[in-house]
């Protein structure tokens, strides 16, 4: 196996996690100035979006067979190009074709870092460091993640998005190039595509009801992110502005939670760190329900940022251990699971809502968390 600098590897990792939240941020940050700039209506601008998670998906189904066959470096190297090609189609772009491409390649890398990027971790870790450095890895995401929103409105005064995006694909050139030095892990399957064994995984009931802990999690998310500034509106009468500040908090309370669980998980089993934090999330979710202020919304938007943290690292950190020798492909058929159950969640948060009104929001939220809790104690046996 070829010697390689751990710590220098994990900071290659928090660059590409780095990316991918700046991946999932941006058209939904720019969208607004884009259909401005190219008089779209809103089926066109719908359009535009659901490329996103196409992107996501093929990303998502891609990387596992790729890292455990040819290693890490190469596709890391180029999934961050991509969604950096992608950043500057959006800035340079009129075409609608070129700009769906453009969109598409932020979601493919995007999906391909973030699977990468936590197997990459789970693979130079040890058991004892491993939910640890996975925590801190996420809270890479939240760094990319708000960072978009911070500089747009900083600098939008002065600059156009296009001008933002383009120092912003500056920096994250500098990122790749510093990434291109690095010497990684050998592959761990070099021998061949590991198809039978990775088919095999579908088989395995202990991936599958972890997996499905990242389903509900990242369906509630998905969820969070696309409907709680509806539900405050509605319900509340919070201002729209205000309501994003509250959507906002949910964001710095996962990042903030996820750097005190690089702590908290030396001293604390990673079970009871999970339980604890699905518990502070339903407790986020059932202030959302008592027709709350803006104080009260942004403090249980925080509480479920922060009840939400803990999820990916741990069910992350026990699939990796499970699965150690094809971790890439685990990780793959997890992840693809989770977007599958973002979709699912979202479209049938719609469709309730659609005949009970948008007041039955936090309700399936909590119902969603309490079925988590049950298929993780399950998952432990």
């Amino acid at each position: 196996m070829s010697s390689y600098n751990k710590n220098l590897v994990f900071t290659a990792a928090c660059i590409g996690m780095c990316f991918f939240g700046i991946s999932m941020i941006t058209l939904g940050a720019v969208l607004p100035s884009l259909t401005t700039k190219l008089a779209l209506d809103n089926l066109q601008a719908t359009a535009l979006v659901t490329f996103l998670p196409l992107g996501l998906l093929g990303g998502s189904l891609l990387f596992g067979p790729i890292v455990d066959r040819f290693g890490h470096k190469a596709l890391l190297l180029l999934s961050c190009l991509v969604v950096l090609l992608g950043l500057e189609g959006i800035a340079f772009f009129t075409s609608i074709p070129l700009l769906q491409v453009s969109i598409i390649g932020i979601g493919l890398g995007g999906g391909i870092l973030n699977g990468e990027t936590n197997a990459l971790v789970a693979d130079i870790s040890n058991e004892a460091e491993k939910g640890s450095r996975l925590s801190l890895l996420g809270a890479f995401y939240g760094i990319g993640a708000l960072g978009i929103p911070v500089l747009l409105s900083f600098l939008s005064e002065y600059y156009s998005f296009e001008i933002i995006l383009q120092g912003t694909g500056m920096v994250m050139l500098i990122g790749i190039l510093f990434c291109l030095g690095i010497r990684f892990p050998a592959p761990k399957q070099p021998q061949g595509f590991p198809i039978k064994e990775g088919l095999g995984l579908l088989k395995e009931s202990s991936l599958l009801l972890l997996s499905f802990i990242l389903f509900f999690q990242s369906g509630i998310e998905g969820v969070c992110n696309n409907w709680t500034t509806l539900y405050l509106g509605q319900t509340t009468g919070i201002p729209e502005n205000r309501a994003l500040i509250a959507l906002t908090c949910m964001v710095a309370g996962l990042t903030v939670a996820r750097l005190l669980l690089v702590v908290l998980f030396k001293k604390i089993k990673q079970e009871t760190v999970l339980r604890t934090s699905l518990i502070t999330a339903v407790a986020g979710f059932a202030l959302l329900t008592f027709a709350p202020g803006f104080a009260r919304a942004a403090i249980g938007m925080a509480l479920i940022g922060a009840g939400l943290a803990s999820t990916f690292p741990v069910i992350l950190s026990i699939i990796g251990s499970r699965y150690a020798s094809l971790s890439g492909t685990a990780f793959s058929v997890a992840l693809v699971i989770a977007l599958i159950g973002q979709t699912l969640l979202n479209s049938l948060t719609g469709i309730i809502s659609q005949g009970y009104g948008i007041v039955v929001y936090p309700y399936m939220m909590i119902v969603s968390l309490l079925i988590m809790l049950l298929l993780f104690k399950r998952s432990l046996k």
